[in-house]
């Protein structure tokens, strides 16, 4: 009898797509009338099934529509994607998805993120270049050594930076480009490759989480529900601060246990392949560093540096980012005096080792596709919405957060779940006598709670560019979720009766 093995991250993906599928053939097709704003015409569009309609951009006519949303919040640029119109859902005629569909979502996701496809592709041929310079393997050693006995400082360090980064600005989708970085530091500071992922991806995803200032949440969302961004920013901030303090621990706690017997690692059975992958170069004499390996590291260090700085606070987005990380890679090449035969393999090889991450992402953005052409996410909004009639206070808003992390699964966009359905979502709060805020801070916090194990997410993709198992993850983050869950119940329970 064949022992079960856990199917790979491409795998789960192609079966989910195969079950969204299928729900496009069950659940009704249903749809909200989006409005936007044309700003070359300062004019509003309203599209109904295909059919377009042109209003006059004021807010009589927002208000006429039932979207609780300043008019300046258009205006200004604060809400620039097309926002769901309250009492408008109508069921329209059903577009299930076929096998053709199916078969071709793969390609469509791939279309559709060549974004992020691009960056991924272009951070690991500068990675390979890097490696291939020998100095990211001195600059390692030479950590490990620096850290020897204050490791688990390392671990704090990271996960309170990068949480730093997703509450501030909402740095989530950036991070793939530190797992090949941090893994080797990691590993050489005697802990696992899981330890790596949880200080990158949970500092994240409980950044994101409870995000205070962050634009593609916080900001578009309180825009969304016709509020000021500022408004319940106190509970977030409790909630980044003992979210992160029980993510640490946890980590740390796990990390510790690992280091003093090995075999506690949920992914021992994966020990030596994962070392020889991120290790291999790494000798127990820390080298010298020569003038040319500083000047390596320093841009390397530099493009990460120069990528946080242009997304924070100059608007920086997918293209700029793989810009840098491209002019990074030549400039490595130009010092290290590789000749350009040379510096195309070793950049191409690279970019080779992450092509099973950038696959990943399409086949999950491909899922949405399915979703959005079978038009049945806005129906699982429209009941989603309704079933909160008559709860008092407590479930309500807690009811909503399950919510919210639920069409997370079908919607894993922040700053698209936030405009399509904060204006059905937040004039909700009215109804049961709570502030709209509290709204924003449940779909805050259900789609980041979910984002710890969301497939449709950043997770797999995450996962395979270490080559740990999806199952094994949960099995390591299940229980931190439970906790998080339990401080995330008191947290907006407290809210609303304060």
């Amino acid at each position: 009898m064949h022992k079960f093995k856990f199917p790979s991250a491409q795998t789960i993906l192609i079966i989910l797509a195969a079950l969204v599928t299928l729900l496009t053939w069950i659940i009704p097709a249903g749809q909200y009338n989006q409005l936007t704003y044309n700003k070359e015409n300062a004019q509003f569009v309203t599209k109904d099934q295909g059919k377009e309609t042109v209003y006059p951009a004021t807010q009589k006519m927002l208000d006429e529509l039932q979207i609780k949303i300043s008019l300046e919040k258009f205006t200004n640029g604060d809400i620039w994607k097309p926002v769901s119109v309250p009492n408008t859902y109508r069921q329209v005629e059903a577009k299930p998805q076929g096998v053709l569909e199916f078969i071709q979502s793969p390609i469509k996701g791939i279309m559709a993120a060549l974004d992020i496809v691009l960056l991924i592709l272009i951070i690991g041929g500068f990675i390979g270049i890097t490696n291939f310079t020998g100095a990211f393997d001195t600059g390692i050693a030479r950590l490990a050594k620096v850290l020897k006995g204050r490791e688990a400082l390392l671990i704090v360090l990271i996960t309170v930076l990068i949480a730093i980064g997703g509450t501030t600005f909402g740095l989530a989708e950036e991070t793939i480009a530190f797992y090949p970085i941090l893994i080797p530091v990691f590993l050489a500071a005697k802990y696992d490759a899981m330890v790596a992922v949880a200080c990158i991806y949970i500092g994240s995803s409980i950044g994101t989480m409870a995000s205070t200032v962050n634009p593609f949440s916080t900001i578009i969302a309180s825009n969304a529900a016709g509020i000021n961004w500022t408004d319940g920013i106190t509970s977030r901030f409790v909630m980044l601060f003992l979210g992160t303090i029980v993510c640490i621990l946890y980590i740390i706690r796990y990390a510790e246990k690992v280091k003093k017997d090995p075999t506690k690692s949920l992914i021992y059975s994966q020990k030596e392949e994962i070392e020889k992958l991120f290790l291999h170069k790494i000798s127990k004499d820390t080298p010298k560093f020569i003038i040319k390996i500083k000047l390596i590291l320093i841009t390397f260090i530099s493009c990460f540096a120069i990528m946080i700085f242009g997304v924070s606070r100059l608007d920086w987005w997918f293209l700029e980012m793989t810009s840098v990380f491209l002019v990074g890679a030549i400039v490595i090449g130009f010092i290290h005096k590789m000749n350009e035969t040379k510096f195309v393999d070793v950049f191409m090889d690279g970019a080779k080792d992450l092509l099973s991450v950038a696959f990943i992402i399409g086949l999950a953005r491909g899922i949405t596709i399915i979703m959005d052409n079978g038009l049945i996410s806005d129906t699982l909004l429209y009941h989603s919405s309704n079933l909160t009639d008559g709860m008092n206070k407590g479930l309500f808003i807690n009811v909503m957060m399950s919510l919210f992390a639920g069409l997370s699964f079908f919607i894993p966009s922040s700053s698209g779940m936030a405009v399509l359905t904060m204006p059905i979502m937040a004039p909700l709060a009215d109804g049961v006598g709570i502030g709209r805020e509290i709204i924003v801070n449940a779909y805050q916090y259900g789609m980041g709670l979910f984002a710890f194990i969301n497939p449709t997410g950043l997770i797999l993709a995450s996962l395979t560019m270490v080559k740990v198992g999806y199952d094994k993850w949960l099995k390591f983050v299940m229980p931190l979720v439970g906790i998080l869950l339990i401080i995330t119940i008191l947290v907006l329970t407290i809210s609303v009766y304060v």
